[in-house]
């Protein structure tokens, strides 16, 4: 089975053709960093009109590379949300039109769901259920997945996401753009203990996150004017690790029981998204996951990035579970993989 995928939630356009054994056959991408640069954050108004003009080479490109012609793939899975609503609305409609023009099957997928996935396409042993950090520019979730489309939201964030913060943050020292890797850069050359940051319902029972307080730290460390640059971002950074480690680890205890009769315990740690790009938090969550005897599961870095390989697998699950989608489906700029989760303070629509 062979899935054509296309990604364009944010900043990034892709298409991807992934086969059911988990060969990614072709992988095209194009980033917008030099247009966004400037405004230091995505612009979503030039993120569209970018993704206007690349989707339809890209799908090509990746067409060509893979030596297939479009009636050769068995269904097409686009991202439908959540994300910026213009550049949602360009991949899915691009979709819907292969499709009609193709006679093929359309799979609108949940872009969550995609890094929810992603682990399963380069990790053949991972099975459900598992425990997942979901972690990316504008969600930080935890949550169990027992299987496709079957999702238990156990905290979110009540305000930042942690890829938000990193954002800003670098935004705040003036490292660039985007934000994650620039501070991550910085955080290497400073010392993690020169700045007294806060972490945020650390050691709390509840088990939700909370940055906007650490941003505004950042922003006071900033003005003082008394640290460097690379002492602030290796302080953030480790303030951020320290509320992601804590928080999964009081997840990992309500997850210590089975999610079902059928289902069993977890068995593994998974962390997925954006950040889980970031090499020292991959480091600290593969340690907690040892302290509990839990298999540590993070993809390949370029997977945990906005990518289209990731939706064309999550079209592929989704397909072989009879999973597809009408021509009318809406692309949906909030999409929620755990739609009966109860209300957080907070956290509002971004829950």
């Amino acid at each position: 089975m062979l899935i054509l995928g296309i990604e364009s939630s944010c900043d990034e356009t892709a298409a991807a053709l992934v086969r059911s054994d988990r060969t990614i056959v072709a992988h095209k991408l194009a980033g917008q960093e030099a247009a966004h640069a400037p405004y230091g954050g995505v612009v979503p108004e030039i993120a569209a009109r970018a993704h206007v003009e690349m989707v339809g080479p890209l799908v090509e490109a990746a067409l060509a590379e893979g030596g297939v012609a479009l009636r050769d793939v068995d269904a097409i899975a686009a991202t439908a949300g959540p994300g910026l609503i213009g550049g949602v609305m360009v991949g899915l409609v691009t979709a819907k039109a292969l499709a009609l023009a193709s006679g093929k099957p359309l799979i609108a997928v949940n872009h969550l769901e995609g890094h929810a996935l992603s682990a399963r396409l380069t990790d053949p042993d991972l099975q459900f259920p598992y425990l997942l950090l979901l972690v990316s520019g504008g969600h930080c979730q935890l949550l169990l997945v027992a299987g496709v489309g079957r999702y238990r939201r156990l905290a979110t964030t009540i305000d930042d996401a942690a890829g938000e913060a990193f954002d800003k943050t670098a935004k705040l020292l003036g490292l660039g753009f985007p934000g994650g890797p620039a501070v991550e850069r910085a955080a290497a050359d400073g010392d993690p203990r020169a700045v007294p940051l806060p972490r945020p319902l650390f050691g709390s029972p509840e088990p939700h996150f909370s940055f906007a307080g650490l941003k505004s730290a950042v922003l006071r460390a900033r003005d003082a004017g008394t640290h460097r640059a690379e002492d602030i971002a290796a302080s953030f950074q480790q303030a951020v690790i320290d509320c992601l480690v804590d928080r999964t680890r009081v997840a990992i205890r309500a997850a210590a029981l089975p999610v079902s009769s059928q289902d069993g315990s977890i068995t593994a740690l998974v962390v997925a998204g954006g950040v889980a790009a970031n090499r020292s938090v991959r480091a600290a969550l593969e340690t907690l996951a040892a302290e509990h005897g839990l298999r540590f599961v993070a993809p390949p870095l370029w997977l945990c990035t906005d990518n289209a390989a990731m939706i064309a697998w999550a079209g592929a699950e989704r397909f072989a579970a009879g999973l597809t989608d009408p021509l009318d489906v809406a692309a949906r700029p909030r999409w929620p993989l755990d739609p009966d989760a109860e209300k957080v303070r907070g956290a509002g629509v971004k829950a």
